[in-house]
């Protein structure tokens, strides 16, 4: 079952630039230190791989390499979402998503549909998908929260939606969604911070940031929880508050992108509107990745 597939820890993979082009030596890179450090599944082009800065033959080519490159190792989950269902739905009709294992789909941005707009939505979407859809809700980002009641109502009547990845970070909004899913119904952190608290109340995982940065540890963490060392999964996370605040303290992806060009991984580098981290940011971050051992 892909519900099996997509228990764990997924990595919101990044998009590494140089010279504002895609460095695909770098991806090759982030690749394999990511499957090396043990995560479940891999998602590319999500909010995290900057992907509204992609053009569509960017996009396309992004995700077959990553396929690739991935090789049958862990699954790939693309990201396919839009805030115009119609031409969502035609692309999902016509996009090369082969060797993709199931497709991440954001809540309509901008647009801030009703409850019941959300749900014809990703209802339409389910209908035009290939592959399963895992919904996305990230009010932070799109302006409007997917309530739980909405949230459940596609759980249970779409078979095509198999997962959520909640951004809310509201842990109670999550609960009633916990209590109220179909069994085969998986519910995932978008936040790296609440992962453990999740698992805890019967969550199945993370989509992750940090997992780019730190992935044998993060990963380590997250694998001990839902096996049920959650006393351990609790005292690793605790000595990942400074390097989370860090990530996130100058917006995503600029914190991660910063933390990897200290390893030496990538360049540090974003597309407009976004920009690299500050002086003060990339200092911290060495002292970081030395205090804590990160690698």
């Amino acid at each position: 079952m892909i519900q099996e597939k997509l228990r764990g820890v997924g990595v919101a993979l990044i998009t590494p630039f140089n010279d504002y082009e895609i460095d695909y030596d770098a991806l090759s890179r982030m690749i394999e230190r990511v499957i090396e450090g043990g995560v479940d599944y891999i998602v590319a082009l999500g909010s995290t791989a900057e992907t509204a800065t992609l053009s569509q033959t960017e996009r396309q080519a992004v995700l077959r390499f990553v396929v690739e490159r991935a090789a049958g190792r862990v699954p790939i989950v693309a990201g396919m979402g839009s805030n115009d269902t119609r031409a969502l739905c035609t692309q999902l009709r016509s996009y090369d998503l082969s060797g993709t294992s199931a497709i991440l789909s954001v809540v309509p941005y901008y647009n801030k549909p009703s409850q019941e707009g959300i749900y014809r939505h990703y209802m339409a979407v389910a209908e035009a998908s290939p592959v399963p859809v895992i919904i996305y809700n990230v009010p932070g980002r799109t302006g409007v929260n997917m309530s739980a009641e909405t949230t459940l109502r596609l759980a249970h009547d779409s078979k095509n939606i198999v997962a959520v990845k909640e951004a809310s970070g509201d842990i109670e909004q999550m609960q009633r969604i916990l209590d109220g899913r179909p069994d085969d119904f998986l519910v995932l952190s978008g936040d790296d911070g609440i992962t453990i608290e999740l698992v805890k109340r019967g969550g199945d995982g993370v989509i992750s940031v940090a997992a780019n940065a730190f992935p044998k540890k993060f990963c380590r963490c997250i694998h001990d929880a839902l096996d049920g060392d959650i006393a351990t999964a609790e005292r690793a996370m605790e000595s990942f508050a400074e390097p989370l605040h860090l990530l996130f303290c100058e917006g995503n992806p600029t914190g991660v992108k910063c933390m990897t060009a200290v390893m030496g991984v990538t360049q540090d580098e974003p597309r407009l509107p976004l920009v690299a981290g500050s002086e003060a940011l990339h200092n911290e971050m060495k002292k970081v990745v030395r205090k804590y051992e990160l690698e």
